[in-house]
Protein backbone atom coordinates (compact mmCIF):
# COMPACT_ATOMS: atom_id res chain seq x y z
CA UNK A 1 0.00 0.00 0.00
CA UNK A 2 1.49 3.10 -1.10
CA UNK A 3 2.25 5.55 1.80
CA UNK A 4 -0.42 8.37 2.53
CA UNK A 5 2.18 10.47 3.76
CA UNK A 6 3.47 9.86 0.00
CA UNK A 7 -0.14 10.68 -1.60
CA UNK A 8 -0.55 13.45 0.30
CA UNK A 9 2.70 15.30 -1.27
CA UNK A 10 1.50 14.15 -4.38
CA UNK A 11 -1.47 16.21 -3.77
CA UNK A 12 0.61 19.13 -2.58
CA UNK A 13 2.51 19.26 -6.18
CA UNK A 14 -0.28 19.48 -7.66
CA UNK A 15 -1.76 22.36 -5.94
CA UNK A 16 1.67 24.06 -5.86
CA UNK A 17 1.85 23.61 -10.00
CA UNK A 18 -2.00 24.93 -10.21
CA UNK A 19 -0.77 28.07 -8.88
CA UNK A 20 2.22 28.69 -10.91
CA UNK A 21 -0.33 27.97 -13.97
CA UNK A 22 -2.72 30.61 -12.59
CA UNK A 23 -0.31 33.18 -13.81
CA UNK A 24 1.28 32.12 -16.69
CA UNK A 25 2.96 35.41 -17.55
CA UNK A 26 4.97 35.06 -14.67
CA UNK A 27 6.86 32.38 -16.32
CA UNK A 28 9.48 31.31 -19.26
CA UNK A 29 7.39 29.27 -21.76
CA UNK A 30 9.57 26.72 -21.41
CA UNK A 31 9.02 26.66 -17.45
CA UNK A 32 5.04 26.67 -18.39
CA UNK A 33 5.74 23.93 -20.73
CA UNK A 34 7.01 21.38 -18.40
CA UNK A 35 4.77 22.84 -15.45
CA UNK A 36 2.00 21.91 -17.98
CA UNK A 37 2.84 18.45 -18.38
CA UNK A 38 3.64 17.96 -14.85
CA UNK A 39 0.28 18.88 -14.17
CA UNK A 40 -1.32 17.02 -16.69
CA UNK A 41 0.15 14.24 -15.70
CA UNK A 42 -0.19 14.29 -11.83
CA UNK A 43 -4.14 15.25 -12.39
CA UNK A 44 -5.12 11.39 -12.80
CA UNK A 45 -2.89 10.33 -10.04
CA UNK A 46 -4.39 13.23 -7.67
CA UNK A 47 -7.89 12.38 -8.08
CA UNK A 48 -7.46 8.62 -7.28
CA UNK A 49 -5.20 9.51 -3.94
CA UNK A 50 -7.82 11.63 -3.12
CA UNK A 51 -10.29 9.05 -3.12
CA UNK A 52 -7.76 6.90 -1.24
CA UNK A 53 -7.26 9.08 1.51
CA UNK A 54 -11.10 9.87 2.09
CA UNK A 55 -11.54 6.58 1.65
CA UNK A 56 -9.26 5.45 4.71
CA UNK A 57 -10.90 8.13 6.76
CA UNK A 58 -13.82 6.43 6.17
CA UNK A 59 -12.76 3.09 6.86
CA UNK A 60 -11.30 3.73 10.32
CA UNK A 61 -14.60 5.02 11.26
CA UNK A 62 -16.23 2.49 10.65
CA UNK A 63 -13.59 0.10 11.85
CA UNK A 64 -14.03 2.71 15.34
CA UNK A 65 -17.92 2.24 15.50
CA UNK A 66 -17.53 -1.53 14.72
CA UNK A 67 -14.74 -1.53 18.10
CA UNK A 68 -17.66 0.43 19.94
CA UNK A 69 -19.86 -1.74 22.33
CA UNK A 70 -22.36 0.75 22.81
CA UNK A 71 -23.09 0.41 18.72
CA UNK A 72 -26.47 -0.63 17.66
CA UNK A 73 -26.20 -4.40 15.89
CA UNK A 74 -27.76 -3.56 13.02
CA UNK A 75 -24.96 -0.56 12.26
CA UNK A 76 -22.66 -3.10 13.06
CA UNK A 77 -23.62 -5.49 10.47
CA UNK A 78 -23.95 -2.98 7.86
CA UNK A 79 -20.30 -1.69 9.10
CA UNK A 80 -19.21 -4.72 8.43
CA UNK A 81 -20.21 -5.36 4.99
CA UNK A 82 -19.01 -1.69 4.16
CA UNK A 83 -15.65 -2.15 5.68
CA UNK A 84 -15.41 -5.41 3.26
CA UNK A 85 -16.68 -3.75 0.37
CA UNK A 86 -13.91 -0.26 1.24
CA UNK A 87 -11.02 -2.51 1.65
CA UNK A 88 -11.45 -4.50 -1.43
CA UNK A 89 -12.03 -0.61 -3.03
CA UNK A 90 -8.53 0.09 -1.47
CA UNK A 91 -6.80 -2.47 -2.85
CA UNK A 92 -7.81 -1.68 -6.57
CA UNK A 93 -6.92 1.78 -5.75
CA UNK A 94 -3.37 1.34 -4.74
CA UNK A 95 -2.59 -1.00 -7.49
CA UNK A 96 -4.03 1.71 -9.94
CA UNK A 97 -2.02 4.49 -8.29
CA UNK A 98 0.71 1.92 -8.76
CA UNK A 99 0.51 1.66 -12.56
CA UNK A 100 0.31 5.22 -12.79
CA UNK A 101 3.24 6.09 -10.68
CA UNK A 102 5.52 3.52 -12.61
CA UNK A 103 8.58 4.87 -14.39
CA UNK A 104 7.64 6.33 -17.64
CA UNK A 105 9.14 5.73 -21.45
CA UNK A 106 9.82 9.33 -22.25
CA UNK A 107 8.86 8.75 -25.84
CA UNK A 108 5.60 7.15 -24.97
CA UNK A 109 3.45 10.40 -25.82
CA UNK A 110 5.16 10.73 -28.91
CA UNK A 111 3.89 10.04 -32.72
CA UNK A 112 5.51 7.43 -34.49
CA UNK A 113 7.37 5.78 -37.46
CA UNK A 114 5.58 2.78 -38.37
CA UNK A 115 7.51 0.62 -41.06
CA UNK A 116 6.60 -2.66 -42.53
CA UNK A 117 8.95 -5.06 -45.19
CA UNK A 118 7.94 -7.79 -46.32
CA UNK A 119 10.06 -10.64 -45.67
CA UNK A 120 10.09 -14.60 -46.26
CA UNK A 121 7.19 -16.06 -49.01
CA UNK A 122 8.04 -13.65 -51.77
CA UNK A 123 4.49 -12.44 -53.22
CA UNK A 124 2.34 -13.67 -50.13
CA UNK A 125 4.88 -12.02 -47.69
CA UNK A 126 4.31 -8.53 -49.86
CA UNK A 127 -0.02 -8.82 -49.85
CA UNK A 128 0.56 -10.00 -46.20
CA UNK A 129 2.62 -6.58 -45.61
CA UNK A 130 -0.73 -4.65 -47.18
CA UNK A 131 -2.67 -6.36 -45.37
CA UNK A 132 -1.14 -5.47 -42.16
CA UNK A 133 -0.79 -1.71 -43.51
CA UNK A 134 -4.75 -1.66 -43.51
CA UNK A 135 -5.10 -2.99 -40.53
CA UNK A 136 -2.58 -0.81 -38.79
CA UNK A 137 -4.69 2.07 -40.83
CA UNK A 138 -8.57 1.06 -39.43
CA UNK A 139 -6.62 0.59 -35.97
CA UNK A 140 -5.44 4.47 -36.48
CA UNK A 141 -9.24 5.28 -37.69
CA UNK A 142 -10.56 4.57 -34.65
CA UNK A 143 -7.85 5.94 -31.98
CA UNK A 144 -8.43 9.59 -34.39
CA UNK A 145 -4.82 9.34 -34.85
CA UNK A 146 -3.52 11.21 -38.46
CA UNK A 147 -1.99 8.09 -40.90
CA UNK A 148 0.34 9.34 -43.77
CA UNK A 149 1.92 7.52 -45.68
CA UNK A 150 5.97 8.69 -46.16
CA UNK A 151 6.96 6.30 -48.93
CA UNK A 152 5.77 2.94 -50.18
CA UNK A 153 7.17 0.30 -52.76
CA UNK A 154 4.91 -1.64 -54.61
CA UNK A 155 4.84 -5.48 -54.81
CA UNK A 156 4.82 -6.87 -57.92
CA UNK A 157 1.00 -8.60 -58.07
CA UNK A 158 0.15 -6.05 -55.17
CA UNK A 159 0.96 -5.13 -51.90
CA UNK A 160 3.92 -4.00 -50.52
CA UNK A 161 7.85 -4.70 -50.03
CA UNK A 162 8.63 -1.91 -48.04
CA UNK A 163 5.97 1.09 -46.63
CA UNK A 164 6.77 3.54 -44.12
CA UNK A 165 3.97 5.73 -42.26
CA UNK A 166 3.73 9.31 -39.99
CA UNK A 167 1.31 7.72 -37.31
CA UNK A 168 0.07 11.11 -35.96
CA UNK A 169 -1.61 11.34 -32.32
CA UNK A 170 -0.92 11.57 -28.78
CA UNK A 171 0.24 8.56 -27.03
CA UNK A 172 0.81 6.20 -30.23
CA UNK A 173 3.98 5.31 -29.65
CA UNK A 174 2.75 3.52 -26.49
CA UNK A 175 0.11 1.80 -27.96
CA UNK A 176 2.25 0.88 -31.46
CA UNK A 177 5.75 -0.09 -29.81
CA UNK A 178 4.13 -3.36 -29.03
CA UNK A 179 4.21 -3.96 -32.87
CA UNK A 180 7.78 -4.41 -33.59
CA UNK A 181 9.26 -7.40 -34.50
CA UNK A 182 8.21 -10.70 -37.39
CA UNK A 183 4.24 -10.70 -38.12
CA UNK A 184 3.66 -14.45 -39.56
CA UNK A 185 0.95 -15.23 -41.89
CA UNK A 186 -0.60 -19.11 -42.67
CA UNK A 187 -2.58 -19.18 -45.65
CA UNK A 188 -4.01 -20.53 -49.17
CA UNK A 189 -2.51 -18.48 -51.45
CA UNK A 190 -4.92 -17.55 -54.24
CA UNK A 191 -2.78 -18.59 -56.56
CA UNK A 192 -2.12 -22.05 -55.04
CA UNK A 193 -4.04 -24.65 -56.95
CA UNK A 194 -3.75 -27.79 -54.31
CA UNK A 195 -4.95 -25.80 -51.47
CA UNK A 196 -1.84 -25.91 -49.35
CA UNK A 197 -1.09 -23.56 -46.57
CA UNK A 198 1.80 -21.85 -47.09
CA UNK A 199 3.70 -19.27 -44.13
CA UNK A 200 5.33 -16.09 -44.74
CA UNK A 201 6.52 -13.33 -42.42
CA UNK A 202 6.58 -9.51 -42.49
CA UNK A 203 8.76 -7.12 -40.47
CA UNK A 204 7.12 -4.47 -38.63
CA UNK A 205 9.29 -1.51 -36.93
CA UNK A 206 8.02 1.24 -34.68
CA UNK A 207 10.06 4.18 -33.52
CA UNK A 208 8.74 7.22 -31.68
CA UNK A 209 8.72 10.18 -34.23
CA UNK A 210 11.60 12.62 -33.30
CA UNK A 211 11.14 16.29 -33.15
CA UNK A 212 14.63 18.20 -33.72
CA UNK A 213 15.20 18.79 -30.06
CA UNK A 214 15.35 15.04 -29.85
CA UNK A 215 18.21 14.96 -31.85
CA UNK A 216 20.97 17.13 -32.62
CA UNK A 217 21.94 16.24 -36.61
CA UNK A 218 25.66 17.85 -37.65
CA UNK A 219 24.76 18.82 -41.41
CA UNK A 220 28.54 18.10 -42.01
CA UNK A 221 27.97 14.22 -41.09
CA UNK A 222 25.05 14.04 -44.42
CA UNK A 223 25.73 13.01 -47.62
CA UNK A 224 22.50 14.07 -49.62
CA UNK A 225 22.60 12.70 -53.19
CA UNK A 226 19.76 14.05 -55.72
CA UNK A 227 18.58 12.00 -58.95
CA UNK A 228 15.54 11.32 -60.94
CA UNK A 229 12.62 9.18 -59.59
CA UNK A 230 11.92 6.14 -61.48
CA UNK A 231 8.60 3.53 -60.74
CA UNK A 232 8.40 -0.14 -61.12
CA UNK A 233 11.12 -1.53 -64.11
CA UNK A 234 12.87 1.84 -64.32
CA UNK A 235 9.41 3.30 -65.41
CA UNK A 236 10.18 7.42 -64.90
CA UNK A 237 7.80 8.83 -62.25
CA UNK A 238 8.72 12.76 -62.83
CA UNK A 239 11.34 14.39 -64.97
CA UNK A 240 12.90 16.31 -62.49
CA UNK A 241 15.85 15.56 -60.20
CA UNK A 242 13.81 15.46 -56.98
CA UNK A 243 14.03 12.13 -55.19
CA UNK A 244 16.31 12.61 -52.31
CA UNK A 245 18.90 9.95 -50.87
CA UNK A 246 20.23 10.82 -47.41
CA UNK A 247 23.18 9.26 -45.61
CA UNK A 248 24.36 10.03 -41.82
CA UNK A 249 27.65 9.07 -42.27
CA UNK A 250 28.50 8.19 -39.15
CA UNK A 251 25.86 5.69 -38.20
CA UNK A 252 25.48 4.19 -42.06
CA UNK A 253 22.10 4.91 -41.59
CA UNK A 254 20.57 5.94 -45.49
CA UNK A 255 17.17 7.17 -45.90
CA UNK A 256 16.12 7.67 -49.56
CA UNK A 257 12.37 9.00 -50.42
CA UNK A 258 11.17 9.85 -54.41
CA UNK A 259 7.34 9.70 -53.19
CA UNK A 260 6.99 13.82 -53.80
CA UNK A 261 7.59 15.62 -57.27
CA UNK A 262 9.17 18.09 -54.81
CA UNK A 263 12.89 17.75 -53.67
CA UNK A 264 12.29 20.09 -50.74
CA UNK A 265 9.08 18.08 -49.61
CA UNK A 266 11.37 14.86 -50.09
CA UNK A 267 14.39 16.06 -48.38
CA UNK A 268 11.62 16.78 -45.25
CA UNK A 269 10.17 13.22 -45.26
CA UNK A 270 13.52 11.67 -45.22
CA UNK A 271 14.59 13.98 -43.21
CA UNK A 272 11.97 13.25 -40.44
CA UNK A 273 12.55 9.39 -40.71
CA UNK A 274 16.19 9.78 -40.45
CA UNK A 275 15.55 11.80 -37.23
CA UNK A 276 13.39 8.83 -35.74
CA UNK A 277 16.13 5.99 -36.40
CA UNK A 278 19.04 7.86 -35.32
CA UNK A 279 16.07 8.29 -31.82
CA UNK A 280 15.54 4.88 -31.46
CA UNK A 281 19.02 3.95 -32.12
CA UNK A 282 19.92 5.79 -28.91
CA UNK A 283 16.86 4.72 -27.48
CA UNK A 284 18.56 0.98 -28.09
CA UNK A 285 21.66 1.65 -26.80
CA UNK A 286 20.23 2.93 -23.51
CA UNK A 287 17.97 0.33 -23.25
CA UNK A 288 21.30 -2.36 -23.27
CA UNK A 289 23.04 -0.65 -21.01
CA UNK A 290 20.39 -0.55 -18.28
CA UNK A 291 19.64 -4.26 -17.60
CA UNK A 292 16.32 -4.02 -15.54
CA UNK A 293 14.54 -2.44 -18.55
CA UNK A 294 15.51 -4.65 -20.51
CA UNK A 295 14.24 -7.31 -18.04
CA UNK A 296 10.77 -5.88 -18.11
CA UNK A 297 10.55 -5.77 -21.82
CA UNK A 298 7.82 -8.00 -23.58
CA UNK A 299 9.62 -10.15 -25.85
CA UNK A 300 13.42 -9.53 -26.40
CA UNK A 301 12.81 -6.03 -28.48
CA UNK A 302 14.30 -8.06 -31.33
CA UNK A 303 12.80 -7.11 -34.82
CA UNK A 304 13.89 -10.61 -35.71
CA UNK A 305 11.94 -11.73 -32.96
CA UNK A 306 8.94 -13.40 -34.36
CA UNK A 307 5.88 -11.88 -32.19
CA UNK A 308 2.77 -12.73 -33.79
CA UNK A 309 1.07 -15.43 -36.06
CA UNK A 310 -1.88 -15.23 -37.84
CA UNK A 311 -3.79 -18.32 -38.97
CA UNK A 312 -6.32 -17.89 -41.76
CA UNK A 313 -7.43 -21.62 -41.78
CA UNK A 314 -8.26 -21.27 -38.43
CA UNK A 315 -9.63 -17.96 -38.07
CA UNK A 316 -6.78 -17.16 -35.00
CA UNK A 317 -4.30 -15.21 -34.05
CA UNK A 318 -1.33 -16.06 -31.57
CA UNK A 319 1.01 -13.71 -29.80
CA UNK A 320 3.77 -16.24 -28.72
CA UNK A 321 5.27 -13.32 -26.05
CA UNK A 322 2.56 -13.74 -24.16
CA UNK A 323 0.60 -16.90 -25.24
CA UNK A 324 -2.57 -15.23 -26.12
CA UNK A 325 -4.44 -16.70 -28.98
CA UNK A 326 -7.65 -14.93 -30.31
CA UNK A 327 -10.16 -16.37 -32.75
CA UNK A 328 -10.93 -13.28 -33.99
CA UNK A 329 -8.39 -13.27 -37.15
CA UNK A 330 -11.19 -10.87 -39.00
CA UNK A 331 -12.23 -8.65 -36.63
CA UNK A 332 -8.20 -7.82 -35.95
CA UNK A 333 -7.36 -7.65 -39.71
CA UNK A 334 -10.10 -5.12 -40.18
CA UNK A 335 -8.13 -2.70 -37.08
CA UNK A 336 -11.73 -2.82 -34.70
CA UNK A 337 -10.20 -5.53 -32.37
CA UNK A 338 -6.37 -5.15 -32.39
CA UNK A 339 -6.82 -3.15 -29.46
CA UNK A 340 -7.94 -6.94 -27.55
CA UNK A 341 -4.24 -7.94 -28.68
CA UNK A 342 -2.55 -4.79 -27.79
CA UNK A 343 -3.99 -4.36 -24.19
CA UNK A 344 -2.80 -7.24 -22.49
CA UNK A 345 0.66 -6.95 -23.81
CA UNK A 346 0.80 -3.64 -22.09
CA UNK A 347 -0.76 -5.26 -18.68
CA UNK A 348 1.79 -7.47 -19.02
CA UNK A 349 4.59 -5.21 -19.36
CA UNK A 350 2.70 -2.93 -16.71
CA UNK A 351 2.82 -6.23 -14.35
CA UNK A 352 6.52 -7.18 -15.13
CA UNK A 353 7.38 -3.13 -14.24
CA UNK A 354 5.21 -4.04 -11.04
CA UNK A 355 7.14 -7.19 -10.31
CA UNK A 356 10.56 -5.51 -10.78
CA UNK A 357 9.80 -2.48 -8.31
CA UNK A 358 8.92 -5.32 -5.43
CA UNK A 359 12.53 -7.40 -6.18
Amino acid sequence: MIPEQKLKQLIDRFKALEGQLADPAAMARAEFVRASKEYSDLGPVVEKAREVIKLKADLTGMEEMLADEASDKDMKELAVAEIAEAKARLEVLDKDLSILLLPKDVADEKSAILEIRAGTGGNEAALFAGDLLRMYQRYAETQSWKFEIISASAGEVGGFKEVIIAVGGKGVFAKLKYESGVHRVQRVPETESGGRIHTSAATVAVLPEAEEIDVEINEADLRIDIFRASGPGGQSVNTTDSAVRITHIPSGLVVQQQDEKSQHKNKAKAMKVLRSRLYDLERQKADAARSEVRRGQIGTGDRSERIRTYNYPERRVTDHRINLTLHKLDQIMEGGALESVIQPLIQEHQARQLAALED
